[in-house]
């Protein structure tokens, strides 16, 4: 049913009559950015399964061998894949130490960093100073790595002495990680501190409280959910490091807690070894794909453990 409005014109009765017209009106540029929109979801996800696939295919040529026990595997510690030893408790250590370093120090400067620039800096100090802060991830690693290996470690002999810091180390390797995931913790978590409203902020001073206590207790508290998704993206882009550790590590695997020693990490330990001569099925080309699924459910579990972080604690704002 339609009837004439005061201008003569038709206008139809059932209000979701013209919304499935607009519906079936379908334009051609809709479709193919649709369309386009679909593929590159879809060709993410495609990607990911067979990453997936190409490590767990060639890792299980590394577990069905006869010499390797996936017990002995998770618990052992010695990593000598030539005379049949397969802990990779040595290398797993490694990397964590190396990664809890690295977030000791990115993490209080990195807060500091983001709530300075959300709470206390002006607009003009916070646009000349978040550039040169995310200039610090533009540069490559392997400028990090050397830069570790020839000042921080340097600078560690002569605080500590020669024969207690090695020339090559997990902790120089640690602090300048540190320095390189500083910008993005820093950065994600100044968006999610202005994301918390004005409101709240406004409150507070009415209340009485003080900026520190306001930028602590009230912005800090509302905008955990985005600071800690920012801290595990820290803590994957750690565990993932290559040329950093490479340089400054140390070669060879070494199971020990203490920061001054040389010790391999998983993503080292890939780069040497895939960089020498190695032949096809050996059981040194396979091992490098079992340190690699490895690695993938490490970043794979923080991811899981962020998004369940995330949801729990998310602030919805009106």
């Amino acid at each position: 049913m339609a009837k004439k409005t005061a201008n003569g014109l038709k206008q139809d009765k059932d209000p979701a009559r013209p919304l499935l017209n607009l519906k079936k009106r379908r334009r051609p540029g809709e479709i193919v950015i649709q369309s386009l929109l679909f593929f590159t979801g879809f060709f993410s996800i495609f990607t990911t399964i067979s990453i997936v696939y190409e490590l767990g295919k060639e890792a299980w040529l590394f577990f069905r061998t006869p010499a390797v026990n996936l017990l002995e595997f998770l618990t052992g510690t010695k990593w000598q894949p030539h005379i049949e030893e397969f802990g990779i408790l040595p290398l797993a250590t490694a990397t964590l130490v190396t990664t809890a370093i690295a977030m000791a120090i990115a993490i209080p400067l990195g807060l500091a960093a983001a709530i300075y620039l959300s709470e206390y800096a002006s607009k003009k100090m916070r646009n000349t100073l978040k550039p040169i802060l995310e200039v610090l991830a533009g540069i490559p690693t392997i400028v990090y790595g050397y830069f570790a290996l020839t000042f921080v470690t340097p600078l560690l002999r002569s605080v500590f002495g020669n024969d207690i810091v090695e020339i090559y180390n997990t902790g120089s390797a640690g602090l300048v990680m540190g320095i390189l995931i500083l910008p993005l913790i820093a950065s994600i978590s100044e968006d999610a501190l202005n994301a918390v409203p004005r409101a709240l902020r406004e409150a507070a001073y009415g209340l009485g409280a003080t900026k520190l206590e306001v930028a602590v207790k009230i912005v800090l508290p509302a905008a955990l959910s985005g600071i800690a998704a920012a801290v595990i993206l820290g803590i994957s882009r750690a565990i993932g490091e290559t040329m950093i550790v490479a340089v400054a590590a140390g070669a060879g695997p070494n199971f020990t807690l203490n920061p001054f020693k040389a010790a391999e990490t998983m993503t080292g330990h890939i780069v040497r070894i895939s960089g020498g001569d190695l032949s096809y099925d050996s059981i040194d080309y396979n091992s490098i794909f079992a340190i690699g699924l490895m690695l993938f459910f490490l970043t794979l579990t923080l991811n899981i453990i962020s998004q369940r972080f995330v949801r729990r604690f998310r602030e919805v704002y009106e």
